[in-house]
């Protein structure tokens, strides 16, 4: 019982410390105020896991799936692009509205009624594995920017966010794009708590 206690207690302590934060420019303070938001995803130039591009890390991936099955390739890549769209970005405009009451705060992509935008540029993705009796968490790293929509080249606040985590509850995390989405839940509470208690 007693090693169950620490194992528990340090696998916390990691997860706790895994993600951290560095801000840039600007400061939290300059966001009092703004209770609607325009969402932008980017991610150019992403580097995924140990590869220096994006395209190096879909190379090796497809390439190892077309040895197994024609075709494999492809799909892998083609849903890669998809999951953006389709997983990252609605899974972090529902974590981060989730925080907030209806008329306290709203964000997502092309919302007319937003003054001022939050850019998410992600730099950099682990997927994770969950091969059954060993998994890791999905992780990434990204910057987040915000700044009037008549003014975007005036910073309020920028920050860089380092090694958000993404596992999916009870171990059932066998696909990459719900892992990574599951780390854009996380980059996204993380934000928004960070909002709540400091921008007052």
């Amino acid at each position: 019982m007693k090693k169950l206690v620490i194992l528990v207690l340090v696998l916390t302590t990691t997860i706790a410390s895994a993600q951290k934060r560095k801000d840039k420019e600007g400061s939290i303070k300059n966001l009092k105020g703004i209770t609607a938001y325009n969402l932008v995803f980017d991610y150019e130039n992403l580097k995924v896991d140990k590869f220096d591009t994006e395209e190096e890390f879909l190379e090796d991936k497809m390439g190892k799936r077309e040895e197994k099955e024609a075709g494999k390739g492809e799909e892998f890549k083609k849903n890669w692009f998809a999951d953006r769209e389709n997983r990252y970005e609605p899974k972090f405009i529902e974590s981060f509205n989730k925080r907030f009451d209806a008329d306290e705060m709203k964000a997502d992509k092309n919302l007319a009624e937003a003054t001022h935008t939050i850019k998410i540029k992600t730099t950099w993705i682990y997927p994770g594995y969950n091969v059954g009796v060993m998994r890791q968490p999905a992780k990434l790293n990204a910057t987040i920017s915000v700044y009037a929509n008549d003014n975007p080249d005036k910073i309020l606040y920028k920050t860089d966010y380092i090694k958000a985590l993404g596992n999916g509850a009870m171990g059932y995390d066998f696909n990459s794009g719900y892992r990574i989405s599951e780390s854009y839940a996380k980059l996204a509470k993380t934000f928004a708590s960070h909002i709540k208690k400091k921008a007052k």
